[in-house]
Parts: structure tokens; sequence; C-alpha cells
């Protein structure tokens, strides 16, 4: 039997490249590429159209991936590929009630969301039903790291070698006319959210919305972070502003008593 150490590093001949490559097909479906076809896929990927066709064909026979004329789509069957980590984080037994209560007294969703290579995913979300306003973010949803409060918030409290590798190398897509090209002035940014535990990102990733993130865990363990966006209109008075991260601190907090998230 296998038995690899934590400290490990796995070598090459260890690891699969077919189901890497399986993996990152999966990957290329998004928020905004909900439909894909094999060229789309294989341009995404960097992958060979003949291999992208062979792996896309597999995961249709796994159930995975659909197929409508040339397009291809996901399943619903990801989800059971999900429900292994939320089942064994005890997300809907302790995480779910814990940001409903703090998400209720706000008066706002709240997302949880963590680190995964160059993006931030919300891997949870507060099921509030009089909120005012949605953003169209559920579970699985993906955000860039450079312009996001939550994306900040991870980079702040990450490994500073990973955050500083991230912050040259992920996506720079400025999407409104608020956000900040100059990748030096974000890495100023990144420090100044380290330095005072919370982010607030007013309107760089979407126009006319502030967002909140603060973390769970401490520099250097850091679990996830929460998140919440308002309109603008909503949080004008820094004494609102306030009162978001202080309800989002004490949301983490007792997520961090908890101990449900390592």
């Amino acid at each position: 039997m296998l038995s690899i150490d934590d400290n490990d590093e796995l070598q090459n001949r260890d690891i699969s490249g077919t189901f890497i490559k399986g993996m990152s097909v999966l990957k290329s479906f998004d928020d905004s590429q909900a439909t894909l076809t094999l060229a789309r896929i294989a341009g995404i990927t960097g992958l060979d159209r003949a291999v992208v066709r062979r792996l896309v064909l597999t995961l249709v026979h796994l159930g995975y991936v659909k197929k409508s004329g040339r397009n291809f789509s996901l399943t619903h069957r990801v989800l059971v590929l999900a429900g292994g980590f939320l089942r064994g984080n005890q997300f809907g037994i302790h995480i779910q009630p814990i940001l409903n209560k703090y998400a209720a007294h706000l008066g706002s969703a709240i997302s949880l969301a963590m680190l995964d290579g160059d993006i931030a995913v919300y891997v949870a979300q507060s099921t509030l039903t009089n909120s005012p306003i949605s953003f169209g973010f559920t579970i699985g949803s993906r955000l860039p790291l450079l312009h996001t409060a939550i994306g900040r918030m991870l980079l702040a409290f990450a490994d500073p070698d990973l955050a500083s590798s991230l912050v040259e190398t992920s996506d720079f897509d400025a999407r409104t006319t608020l956000a900040i090209i100059d990748r030096s002035v974000i890495r100023e940014k990144i420090i100044e959210v380290r330095q005072q535990e919370y982010a607030i990102v007013d309107g760089e990733f979407e126009e006319g919305v502030m967002a909140f993130a603060v973390p769970i865990g401490t520099a250097g363990d850091l679990k996830a972070v929460l998140g919440v966006s308002e309109p603008q209109s909503a949080v004008k008075s820094r004494r609102e502003q306030t009162r978001y991260i202080n309800v989002l601190q004490d949301c983490a907090r007792e997520l961090s008593s908890a101990g449900v998230l390592g």
C-alpha cells in the first residue's frame, strides 16, 4: 500500500497525467462558460483537440458531462464530488447555521471562500430568504484575487511567497474604471489588509458594489475567508461599513471556535 507523508513531495512517476488533463477539462466550465464546444475546451486547457475529445467523451460516459449537438455542459453528478468535502467538514450541521445566524443579523448574505490555485472559490453561503439583493454567486462560483475583497483577504493571509507570486501572475482583468491597474499598488493594498485584518474593495470588481471580507484563522494558518457584497448606496457611512466588518469578525470567531474548518 502506498504511504505518503504530508511533507513528502510526490514524484512525477506517481502523478497521473491523464487524470490531471481530465480535471482541467472539468474546470474549464465556469459561471460564464457553462456550455462549451470541444474546440473551446481545447483552447481553454491548451490540450490537443483529439485528447480533449477522448476526455470529454469519457466524462460523458461517466455521467459528469452531457452532450447536446456540438455543445457540452456539466451535469448535476459533479455535485457528488463536492458532497464528500462538504459533509466531511460538517458544513450543513455546523457551518451553515452559523452563516445563517449572522446573515440574518446583518441583513445580507454571507459567503465563505477558500483559495484554489490562482482563484477564490465559494464553498458555502448563507441562505437568507429576505436578502434585498443577489449578485448571482453560488457555491462553486469562482472569483479573481486581485480586484475582490475576498481575493485580497486570501492573499493577505496566505504564505508571503505564494501571495507575491500570485500578485504577479494572476489574471489581471480590470472589469471597472475603478479597478487598480498597477500590481505594485495592489501589493500595497494587500499589505494594508494584512495589517488591519479586513478588506474593503469599492467598485473594483462590480460597478456600484462595495465588498467586505475578513479571515477565519490567522496569518499563516488561514482556514477560509468570509465576504459580503452590498450596493454602495447601502454602506455609504464609515459607521455602517464598520458594522459590516464587526459582524463578519464575530461570525469568523464563532466558526473558528467551532473548529469545523480544521
